[in-house]
């Protein structure tokens, strides 16, 4: 672990630019400050300090583009399935039947490793970069075969 003197350093020399940083790169001020938070908490957890200030910019601006994917890929899988439809508007009882069915039909209808990807995300509400890592996949992929998967669930009970 480093020394808390040589992580107070660093913060104070480098806080001010990599919050700067990362708040362009995201336009969030909380989702900066997480950022950078994850990056000290980092550096933290190592023996070893970073060989120079460039070092941590570039863990911001990487750190950056690696919430920026995840939140685009989260974008277009909550943009197949419909927040607000007739669904939303059920007694309960009605959508736990039709989630069941939903769930029924994954598990009898969907391929490997379709199904597996399509239960990590719902049933463990994991993300495609986590179930990606989980599965040994590209995070491309596996976004692929979930986005393949609700589209055929939905194909089948639109004609249901």
């Amino acid at each position: 672990m480093l020394e808390q003197r040589i992580l107070e350093q660093l913060f104070r020399q480098n806080y001010s630019e990599m919050i700067h940083l990362a708040s362009v790169l995201l336009d969030d001020d909380e989702e900066a400050e997480d950022v950078v938070q994850d990056i000290f908490l980092r550096v933290a957890d190592s023996d070893i300090p970073p060989m120079n200030d460039n070092y941590l910019l570039t863990a911001v601006r990487n750190a950056c583009l690696n919430r920026i994917r995840q939140m685009q890929l989260h974008d277009k899988v909550k943009g197949l399935m419909p927040i607000e439809d007739e669904a939303d508007l059920q007694p309960i009882d009605k959508r736990l039947e039709r989630l069941e069915d939903i769930a029924a039909y994954a598990d009898e209808q969907l391929e490997e490793p379709h199904r597996s990807i399509f239960h990590l995300r719902f049933d463990e509400d994991l993300t495609v970069s986590e179930i990606a890592r989980r599965l040994g996949l590209n995070p491309n992929t596996a976004y692929k075969y979930l986005m393949q998967s609700i589209q055929q669930i939905r194909h089948h009970f639109e004609k249901h």
